[in-house]
C-alpha cells in the first residue's frame, strides 16, 4: 500500500503543471525550503519565496508519474518519469510537517 504523504507533493506538482498555480504546492514549503538540482544549469533556489518565483518565471511543462519512493530518515527518494519521457529522482526532505529540502536530479 502507498503512504499517500509520499505522492502528495508529486500530486500537487502535477496539479500546479495543469493549471498554473503554484499555490498549494508553495504552501507546503517551509519558509527557509531549499530547490537544488543535479545536471541542468538552473538554481539552487533558497527560500520560498525564490521558489515560487522560479516556478511563476519559468514553470515546468511536464507532469510526472511516481515510479518508485525509497523511505528515508527525514524524508524521501522518489523516483519518477516525465509524461512525455525521460526519469529522474527528487530527494524530499521535510522539518515540521513541511518541505525544507528538494534535490531533483534527471537521467
Amino acid at each position: 500500500m502507498t503512504d499517500p504523504v509520499r505522492h502528495d507533493h508529486i500530486d500537487r506538482f502535477n496539479a500546479a503543471v495543469l493549471s498554473g498555480d503554484w499555490s498549494a504546492l508553495i504552501a507546503t514549503l517551509h519558509p527557509d525550503a531549499v530547490m537544488t538540482f543535479a545536471g541542468v544549469p538552473v538554481g539552487p533556489f533558497h527560500g520560498r519565496q525564490a521558489i515560487a518565483d522560479a516556478y511563476a518565471t519559468n514553470p515546468p511543462g511536464d507532469t510526472m508519474r511516481v515510479v518508485e519512493v525509497r523511505p528515508g530518515t527525514d524524508g524521501e527518494t522518489v523516483a519518477f518519469a516525465w509524461s512525455r519521457g525521460g526519469t529522474g529522482t527528487l530527494d524530499i526532505r521535510r522539518r515540521a510537517g513541511q518541505i525544507i529540502g528538494l534535490h531533483i536530479r534527471f537521467d
